[in-house]
Parts: structure tokens; sequence; C-alpha cells
């Protein structure tokens, strides 16, 4: 798996850029469910970032459902259910549920979401 060096001119930090990454690659299926991720000892070597930061990332990446990590087994892309079952899951189906009630469509309820999205992201 080849993840992308952080941008050291970015106003976001390094653990954020790297958690960043890896969740929108899951969310696209770039990164299939069950997808191992290196050790953060190793992807810190590769990308010559402190073990920390890859650490912090790995752990927010967990706390938003997106990896699951199983000891020895390692950090692994989370099944799609387990994925789902996380904030941003739980968000989205409260929006749909909401938009539902409303009586919106699919495309209407996205819509608002892409009008609601700050630019630049």
């Amino acid at each position: 798996m080849h993840v992308a060096p952080p941008d050291p001119a970015s106003d976001r930090p390094p653990y954020e850029q790297l958690r960043v990454q890896i969740a929108r690659r899951a969310a696209s299926g770039e990164l299939a469910p069950g997808t191992r991720l290196p050790t953060v000892r190793a992807l810190a070597a590769e990308l010559h970032l402190a073990a920390n930061t890859v650490a912090r990332a790995y752990r927010e990446l967990e706390s938003d459902g997106v990896v699951v990590t199983e000891g020895r087994r390692g950090t692994s892309i989370a099944p799609s259910d387990v994925a789902f079952s996380g904030e941003a899951g739980t968000a989205a189906a409260s929006y749909a549920a909401t938009a539902r009630r409303l009586g919106l469509g699919l495309e209407e309820a996205q819509d608002l979401v892409a009008r609601a999205w700050p630019s630049g992201r």
C-alpha cells in the first residue's frame, strides 16, 4: 500500500493529513475492507515521520470506525458494516432518515450535503 507523505506546507497537522488520505481511500473502495495497513513503525519510516504521528492517525481512524486493530494481527481496513457503525455512519443514517421524513429524494439530499460542504476540502 502506497501512502503519500504529508505536505509540510499544509495547515493540517501530518497525522490529520494521513488520517484523511486513508479514510478517503477506504471510503472510495480503493482500500478494500480487510486490506492490511503497514505497521506504525514501517509507515513512519517510509514517510519520515515520528511513530507517534502515525500511531495517532491510526487511533483516529479506529475511533472513526475506518480501521480495526487486532493486536499482533495488525491494523486493517474495517469491514463495511463496522465502518458504517462509526460516527460518520451514524450521522449519515440520521441525515438520511431526516431527509426521507421531509420528503427529499436521494439527489436532493446529496445536493444539500454538497452545498453545505466547505469549499477547498
